[in-house]
């Protein structure tokens, strides 16, 4: 069965000469992968694979028929670090790996329900089960070798202490200056690579709405797509703050956000004022990051409007929650 590239791949990485390799290898990685697991593709005929931003996706079915997927991932940082937390977390809370091959890199999991996350669950109940969720994420380090490839949210937070400044200065300090420095003065204490705490955790830092889907038999929920550090737990909270905007209530929008954020933070048992100092710091990142990337002005307001109302003064000119750019 002949399986098509999706275009949004295809356009993201045909730029580099490192992605137009990647894009020309991955028939071949694909086919050795079926090949060596003994996999069937589970596609509709004229159906599409699964994408995210960095990799492809399959369902499959392996030579005893069990529903699962195949992954194939651009290697990153975090695609690389991926099999690694999951190694970890071994399937309590995410995804079970069943196979992986880091020479092509393809990972085989368990298969879960793909038309049906948190994205579109209630509110209430999504943030019920998000704090479930992370409580079993929260896992401490023990003395299995992979806890020692892992990023350090300080280490993170001591980069930005160096790189947020001089990013925002390049860009003509494009928001107040008071909002920078909110973010600093957490990375400032937070930030210390020598900084070791008995609270550090495995922490999933992308654990937004949709990286949460059903189990097949609908019994349960589980995390996907993660994106592994060492480090506070609450600074997991930000991506549900910047998903599901739109859904806040129009009076008071600016509190309904903040109130968000708390039953996030009490739902996993995680401290309030610290979730929404990370929460500042990442948007604040985002921002500089949407900024220096063309075409994404409507992103960097969503991140201004989300760090400046977490930071407790929600910046002027911005457009209102309800006229953001939603995150796709």
């Amino acid at each position: 069965m002949r399986v098509e590239i999706p275009e949004p791949l295809r356009l993201r990485y045909r730029q580099t000469l490192e992605g137009r390799t990647w894009l020309e290898q991955l028939p071949a990685r694909l086919e050795q992968a079926l090949h060596q697991w003994q996999l069937s593709i589970d596609l509709a005929v004229g159906a599409a694979p699964w994408h995210g931003h960095t990799a492809m996706v399959l369902p499959v079915l392996t030579h005893n028929g069990m529903k699962a997927v195949l992954k194939l991932a651009f290697p990153t940082e975090e695609t690389l670090l991926e099999p690694l937390a999951l190694r970890l977390w071994a399937g309590h809370g995410v995804l079970e790996l069943m196979e992986e091959d880091d020479s092509i890199g393809a990972m085989l999991m368990e298969r879960l329900d793909a038309d049906r996350s948190l994205l579109t669950a209630p509110m209430e109940e999504a943030i019920t089960v998000w704090g479930e969720l992370l409580r079993t994420l929260s896992i401490r380090p023990d003395d299995r070798p992979e806890w020692r490839q892992l990023p350090h949210i300080a280490g993170t937070a001591e980069r930005y202490c160096d790189e947020l400044p001089q990013r925002w200065s390049d860009l003509g300090e494009p928001f107040p200056r008071w909002l920078l420095e909110s973010a600093l003065e957490l990375c400032q204490t937070r930030g210390s690579v020598a900084r070791r705490s008995s609270n550090d955790v495995l922490v999933h830092t992308d654990l937004h709405y949709q990286n949460i889907l059903a189990s097949l038999d609908g019994g349960h929920y589980l995390a996907i797509d993660p994106q592994a550090q060492l480090g506070d737990a609450e600074f997991a909270v930000a991506p549900c703050l910047w998903n599901r905007l739109h859904e806040l209530p129009e009076r008071n929008v600016e509190e309904a956000l903040r109130r968000r954020s708390s039953a996030l933070a009490q739902a996993a048992g995680l401290d309030e004022e610290l979730s929404a100092a990370w929460a500042v710091v990442r948007e604040v990142e985002n921002a500089l990051w949407y900024l220096e990337s063309p075409g994404h002005v409507g992103d960097a307001q969503r991140s201004l409007w989300v760090a400046s109302t977490m930071a407790g003064k929600t910046l002027p000119g911005l457009p209102s929650a309800h006229q953001l750019s939603v995150l796709s």
